[in-house]
């Protein structure tokens, strides 16, 4: 079908990557058209060009110049419905800009068999780590299992399942150790959340990872994996998707972390002066604590062994299996710290997450 009100759709070349994923995510047709001032369209970008950008260490503050796609196809209003949709089959693309002589859109043409990806009910399972002693928020968690220190009156850990049940994921394994108890019977079975809910007992901590050999020999869909103590915004069904259309063994979540050095540093040659850079920001793809595994790489725990995640993944890509990262760029946060607690139930009252 032919759109011809594509101005939602718009934005300036000079534009950040903030706002063209805002552009995105309020167009409903998941891209943003890309024109300079004489209104030619000069890119496509889509929600796959901004993560594949921060994967080379831009920031969302970098123009959209930087990561759109500029051999993107297009046509003119002369050619017929039929040879549009051949270039789309062929280039295995949803969406043709239909330009005049002079590059400026004249209409969109959007396969008729593109919807908006509904959420629907999932048969891959979720694996949430909720084992661990939640050292550094201590006073709170002497008595309290971390999971389950209340935020704005509900303990984090619903907060997060409450979030997967809205995209879809119905089957819970909840990995416990630390006051056990206290998790287990206040969610139980699962069933007053509308979800089936079962328990990796840790008799001993076994780490992120660890207790993954306790799950069922019978699951074959790949699992999702996730600390109790991240919160994200993140599309899950994104990174569902990320992972089955690359046909990965494992897919970790990752984001972009800045540091900045608070002092100038010096650079020399020898105990010669070259040059100096005030105050660098050093930017980092650091782990978000987000993985979708493939049951094969279950048999790479051993029973009763202490593992963490990343470890996990480092003896996987040893053994030659497909591991790929996907980028973040929605909010996350990990409370672990006393100040991100704090963070989190202020966001979570001006609706952030």
């Amino acid at each position: 079908m032919r759109l011809d009100n594509t101005k939602h759709l718009l934005i300036d070349v000079e534009a950040t990557l903030k706002k063209g994923l805002l552009t995105i995510e309020n167009g409903q047709l998941k891209i943003a058209l890309v024109i300079n001032n004489n209104n030619e369209l000069l890119g496509i970008l889509s929600d796959g060009d901004v993560r594949r950008a921060l994967l080379r260490n831009l920031s969302l503050e970098d123009s959209v110049c930087e990561a759109m796609n500029t051999n993107f196809i297009s046509a003119s209003k002369e050619i017929s419905d039929k040879k549009i949709y051949e270039l789309m089959k062929k280039h295995s693309i949803q969406h043709i800009p239909i330009l005049d002589k002079n590059r400026r859109i004249i209409e969109l043409f959007v396969h008729k068999g593109f919807v908006v990806e509904e959420k629907q009910n999932l048969k891959n399972s979720v694996v949430i780590m909720a084992g661990g002693e939640g050292k550094r928020l201590r006073p709170l968690t002497n008595d309290c299992p971390k999971p389950m220190i209340k935020v704005n009156g509900k303990p984090m850990i619903q907060i997060l399942i409450e979030k997967l049940i809205e995209s879809g994921f119905r089957n819970f394994y909840i990995s416990v150790n630390y006051l056990k108890e206290k998790i287990i019977d206040y969610f139980g079975d699962g069933k007053s959340l509308g979800i089936n809910i079962k328990y990796l007992i840790e008799e001993k901590p076994l780490g992120t990872a660890g207790s993954l050999q306790l799950l069922p020999k019978t699951i074959k869909d790949p699992i999702l994996v996730m600390n109790a103590d991240v919160l994200t915004k993140f599309d899950l069904n994104y990174l569902l998707n990320f992972h089955y259309k690359r046909k990965a063994k494992a897919t970790l979540s990752v984001l972009q972390s800045e540091f900045q050095i608070p002092f100038g540093v010096v650079k020399t040659k020898g105990n010669k002066l070259v040059d100096f850079e005030e105050k660098p920001i050093h930017k980092h793809i650091v782990n978000a604590g987000i993985y979708i595994i493939n049951s094969e790489i279950l048999s790479l725990v051993k029973k009763d062994e202490f593992l963490d995640m990343p470890d996990l993944m480092m003896r996987a890509l040893k053994s030659n299996q497909k591991i790929l990262v996907c980028p973040i760029h929605e909010y996350w946060i990990d409370i672990g710290l006393p100040d991100k607690l704090n963070q989190v139930v202020s966001d979570l009252k001006d609706k952030t997450i």
